[in-house]
């Protein structure tokens, strides 16, 4: 499972030009699921993400994570984070999981997030759906974190 976290000012995502979530300051989250990830690696994607300190304290060092800035995240699910163009100039996504998995998977993300912190710090993209996503980067500070590193 991979994590792509986007430090942002504020971001938002909108299905069929109606906005359906979005957030201040905070984490733009775009989240890939691969075949054989399950709750684990979900659990232990959510709770680092909850934890990395990427947010600036008062002396302009990267020390508070986004629960120390009382910061949102908005969680996108981006199958495409796993595609292969290694066999031409047409990528392939056979590494991602099937829709069936990878929603569960997603949504177990979100709970344990959310459980990270708070419930209404946490809004999401629709999942299967087209969607626009608008954001204004903060720094800017983009990390990937990858489940397969910080599951054992």
């Amino acid at each position: 499972m991979i994590a792509l976290l986007q430090r942002v000012t504020e971001a938002s995502v909108s299905v069929d030009d109606m906005v359906r979530g979005r957030c201040g300051k905070g984490l733009l989250i775009l989240l890939g699921v691969k075949k054989g990830d399950g709750e684990g690696d979900a659990r232990a994607l959510a709770e680092k993400t909850a934890k990395l300190r990427i947010f600036s304290d008062e002396n302009g060092k990267m020390n508070l994570s986004v629960n120390d800035v009382g910061g949102g995240a908005l969680v996108i699910p981006q199958f495409t984070l796993y595609a292969d163009c290694t066999g031409g100039n047409r990528p392939d996504f056979f590494a991602a999981a099937p829709p069936a998995q990878a929603e569960g998977v997603y949504r177990a993300f979100i709970g344990r997030l959310r459980e990270m912190t708070g419930e209404d710090r946490v809004e999401t993209g629709v999942f299967g759906a087209h969607m626009r996503v608008s954001l204004v980067n903060d720094g800017p500070v983009t990390i990937i974190l990858d489940s397969g590193v910080l599951v054992k």
